[in-house]
């Protein structure tokens, strides 16, 4: 009997530690929960956060050492568990498994300390298990859901300023492009216009017939220059183009002829093509067909544009003066040879004294045309 004795006694003291040990370990968790707390909720959370964990500590320990009655433990148990789940949703922390745990250990302790061989607080017990930590998972699982949507949603908002910024700086690089277009054709254009209106005023006395041609050179530049002062007011205005590059093209010959004794035949394909290159054609057309008038006196025009092979052809050939010897690249002649080469195409320049000029501009299509 004194040997039995011994051994509850021994019993008791051991449970009574393992008690202890679970109270404190239940502290130690509150604290290490409130700490990360401090940095990661709102203050009315923080602060009901330590409330639950004050509140938690304390029916733990009195759960363990005060309360004697199973049925009452069980209540206990019951708001052990709300607690433990009021601070999951109040912080999503991490810890909650392991506090579940210490709660849970508790009350097998109790069980078999109280009523060993108790089948229904065994059964709540192991009912009341399954469903908190169905819930704990639940939730965990919807915090990250919540985490995901809302990194979604951040990551949304970024690329909608990117986009944005990136939409800024197109708008930006557009316009600069179409002042650079003004300022390179249409400005060109007006100042060949001032100096042959320039040169015709000197002429007209001398030699009526130079002069003459001087004013219809003026006038196709002038024809040329408000053409395109008009495409760029479009593109300003966030216009499409109306016309095909071919309908364009006929256009601009029919500025050129009209009116003079230019005669001119042509050939074109409907060709379709993205706006840079569309406005390249165009624009060396312009010149080429004004070169040839100013530079070479030319009175009759053959343009050509043909797809084949995956390639874009413009070729423009006239019956002017021609070139002796090395053909010189003037500035008109040298910026379409650099554009052709920058859209990774080629220019090539053919001519002799008495026998015309020709130019064939040739543009690799790289990409499908939309």
């Amino acid at each position: 009997m004194s040997g039995n004795k011994k051994f509850d006694v021994s019993s008791k003291k051991l449970i009574g530690y393992i008690k202890l040990t679970l109270v404190v370990l239940m502290g130690v968790m509150c604290i290490v929960i409130c700490a990360q707390a401090f940095t990661k909720v709102s203050a009315a959370n923080f602060y009901a956060t330590i409330a639950c964990c004050a509140l938690l500590t304390a029916l733990e320990a009195v759960n363990a050492f005060v309360i004697k009655n199973f049925a009452a433990k069980m209540v206990f148990y019951g708001l052990d568990s709300a607690i433990i789940l009021a601070i999951c949703i109040l912080t999503g922390n991490s810890f909650m498994s392991a506090i579940y745990c210490i709660v849970l250990t508790q009350c097998y302790i109790e069980a078999i300390e109280i009523i060993t061989g108790v089948l229904f607080g065994l059964l709540a017990i192991a009912v009341d298990f399954i469903v908190t930590t169905f819930l704990l998972k639940f939730y965990k699982t919807n915090l990250k859901l919540s985490a995901a949507l809302k990194e979604a949603d951040e990551s949304r908002a970024r690329l909608e300023e990117v986009y944005e910024e990136l939409t800024s700086t197109k708008v930006f690089e557009e316009r600069n492009r179409i002042a650079k277009d003004i300022h390179d054709t249409a400005g060109h254009s007006m100042t060949t216009v001032i100096m042959q209106t320039e040169a015709a005023k000197l002429l007209i006395d001398d030699n009526p017939q130079e002069a003459k041609n001087r004013i219809i050179s003026a006038n196709i530049q002038a024809k040329n220059a408000l053409e395109q002062m008009r495409e760029s007011v479009h593109l300003l205005a966030g216009r499409d183009k109306v016309r095909s590059l071919k309908e364009e093209i006929e256009e601009v010959i029919a500025q050129t002829i009209d009116g003079t004794d230019v005669k001119a035949r042509y050939s074109l394909d409907d060709v379709q093509t993205d706006d840079e290159v569309y406005r390249f054609i165009v624009n060396s057309l312009k010149e080429l067909l004004s070169n040839g008038i100013r530079h070479g006196k030319a009175t009759a025009f053959y343009v050509e544009l043909k797809e084949r092979d995956n390639e874009i052809c413009l070729l423009v050939s006239d019956n002017g003066a021609g070139v002796k010897g090395e053909i010189q690249e003037g500035f008109g002649l040298r910026g379409i040879r650099e554009k052709a080469e920058k859209l990774g195409g080629k220019l090539r320049l053919s001519s002799e004294e008495g026998e015309g000029f020709e130019i064939e501009i040739t543009l690799s299509r790289k990409k499908e045309i939309k």
